[in-house]
């Protein structure tokens, strides 16, 4: 019965969307160029975490899997972020490169899906951005052996001190398995939140020619 009223309380849970609409004439011919105003929109509203997308991807028989993973480059050439290319995601993208991205900043009712081809970004690139990172998470690049089952927490923590005294008073190293994927979008939707669920839809999709088609989708 307890769960019963739990559905019941979920599927009554209702709210309107009423800040704003997206009419095609406000839109940039370019869809990067658009993704960069609405961004630096979430960051200027002081979003949490306004960079952290769904990353959603598959394996070559199509079973899905998704996480959320922050956005650390983007560019005409495509969405780039880092990770372990031997975990989970790292293993689907590197045997079917494809994947779709979504970003939700519910406070502007507003989300973003994006989806396209994969591709490993330059190790050079990949080392660049390995040594910006906080020497804590360089470390722990090499102590997690990403998406395995470990035994236990003090495992981890272990490989992480040998690791730690390993490196102490050297520049760390970017291991082998670790580093960047682009995401290069054929299709992005911005969508924005309107009343009585009559929201905007407005796709982008990639012209042979090189060009960009703008199409409002029904919510």
């Amino acid at each position: 019965m307890a769960h019963d009223q739990s559905n019941k309380s979920i599927a009554e849970l209702r709210k309107e969307y009423t800040l704003a609409g997206l009419e095609e004439k406000d839109l940039d011919p370019n869809p990067m160029k658009q993704f960069a105003k609405w961004l630096d929109e979430a960051v200027e509203a002081k979003l949490p975490e306004p960079t952290a997308m769904t990353l959603a991807t598959a394996t070559r028989e199509g079973k899905p899997s998704a996480r959320i993973v922050l956005l650390k480059r983007f560019d005409n050439s495509g969405f780039v972020f880092f990770t372990n290319y031997e975990s989970r995601k790292g293993k689907e993208l590197t045997e079917n490169p494809t994947a779709a991205l979504v970003f939700h900043w519910i406070e502007l009712e507003r989300q973003v899906r994006i989806a396209g081809s994969v591709s490993r970004v330059l190790r050079e690139e990949s080392g660049a951005y390995f040594h910006t990172r906080p020497a804590g998470s360089q470390i722990s690049a090499w102590a997690s052996r990403q998406s395995e089952v470990i035994p236990s927490r003090s495992i981890l923590e272990r490989n992480a001190e040998r690791f730690e005294e390993e490196f102490r008073g050297k520049e760390i190293p970017l291991p082998l398995g670790w580093g960047g994927f682009s995401v290069k979008p054929s299709e992005i939707e911005f969508w924005q939140g309107r009343e009585d669920r009559l929201h905007d839809r407005l796709r982008y999709s990639f012209r042979k020619n090189g060009t960009w088609n703008i199409e409002r989708l029904s919510p």
